[in-house]
């Protein structure tokens, strides 16, 4: 990061990441049935959660927290399981966007990126983001929510010169969710 807030010094335009991060959190909220109000929290007739049965289910999902770490984070790195479906890939520097409650990211180079070839094919791997490692599962995304996809790049990557190849027909084909996995390690423990 550097000195004035932007994640790098790549772009012409820079948009801080506390901006960015207000609007990828704000979607975040919204799908976890967050109300927005004008009242300020805390006081009466102020904004409430609501619960959401729907999404309380028996597969593994991202927990809120961790969907906020995720939604500002910008150092994701991607390890699909190589060919033999035990070893993992070189991690792949890309870019993320939460939107809801699910996490997506785009290949730069399309459906031929290796990355994104292996993802398809092992259908596993691991992420590395904010701190946080996790074993998950791959799937591509088609239909109408890459036009919502689109959107939260333009939230979250504004002023990127990147950004036209992120929301351009290539990457766009070759977007994939990624949801957390309950694999275990040897010892058993949680992956």
């Amino acid at each position: 990061m550097v000195s004035d807030g932007c994640l790098d010094d790549r772009s012409a335009i820079c948009v801080p990441l506390e901006t960015r991060a207000r609007a990828a959190f704000a979607l975040v909220k919204l799908a976890h049935g967050f109300i927005p109000n004008t009242t300020p929290i805390g006081e009466p007739g102020g904004p409430i959660l609501v619960r959401n049965i729907a999404m309380e289910q028996a597969v593994p999902q991202w927990t809120l927290n961790e969907l906020q770490a995720l939604s500002v984070a910008d150092d994701l790195r991607i390890s699909p399981f190589r060919e033999d479906g035990a070893t993992y890939g070189t991690p792949t520097w890309i870019w993320s966007v939460v939107l809801g409650d699910a996490l997506y990211v785009r290949a730069y180079h399309g459906q031929a990126s290796r990355w994104h070839h292996a993802a398809m094919q092992q259908k596993a791997g691991r992420i590395s983001a904010a701190g946080m490692t996790r074993s998950v599962r791959f799937d591509p995304v088609d239909g109408t929510v890459l036009d919502a996809i689109d959107n939260a790049y333009r939230a979250k990557y504004a002023g990127s010169r990147y950004l036209e190849s992120m929301i351009g027909a290539r990457a766009r084909w070759a977007t994939v969710q990624i949801t957390p996995s309950e694999e275990r390690d040897v010892g058993g423990q949680l992956l």
